[in-house]
């Protein structure tokens, strides 16, 4: 039985990862605007995934015989100075995500309410791949610097990003 800690945790982190689908949607439009499609593709799919996540939590919660509460977001952010600014408030973005999740995890723990633990550490997993991908992109934009072809061929590569829950 989850206390009622537990559930509103849940019910944050469901509503949060909303919010990202949120941000990330924001972070696509951005990178339209800039006429940058194969970016605008990643964060779109990105998007995408931040949405199933919620709804693993939506369902999770429940499952378990809770209600799922869905409340109100702020306004994501929608101004960025560049693709490299985009992907580093991004990666900042997925930090507080891990932490969350993490706090979260802890309480799971306290409260020895293992089928949490369990749903959780599917997250946990997920969220040192979230990481790990924004880092490398990041990484390989610092590289590029103004090589317009790396650049081409960096949004070449992201723009054929697709999301399938299954991933």
């Amino acid at each position: 039985m989850l206390t009622k800690e537990l559930v509103k945790g849940l019910n944050d982190q469901m509503n949060y990862e909303f919010f990202s689908a949120h941000a990330y949607l924001a972070t696509a439009a951005y990178c339209s605007s800039e006429s940058l499609d194969g970016f605008a593709n990643f964060f779109l799919a990105q998007a995408e995934e931040e949405r199933f996540h919620a709804m693993k939590f939506y369902n999770f919660i429940n499952d378990m015989g809770e209600k799922a509460v869905v409340a109100g977001m702020p306004s994501p952010n929608n101004d960025f100075d560049s693709v490299l600014d985009a992907f580093e408030k991004s990666f900042k973005h997925e930090k507080e995500v891990t932490k969350r999740i993490y706090k979260l995890a802890d309480m799971a723990l306290d409260e020895r309410e293992h089928a949490t633990m369990t749903f959780l550490k599917w997250f946990i997993e997920e969220q040192v791949e979230e990481e790990a991908s924004f880092d490398n992109i990041i990484q390989k934009l610092k590289r590029i610097e103004n090589d317009s072809n790396a650049f081409y061929m960096l949004e070449s590569e992201l723009g054929k990003r697709t999301f399938s829950p299954g991933e």
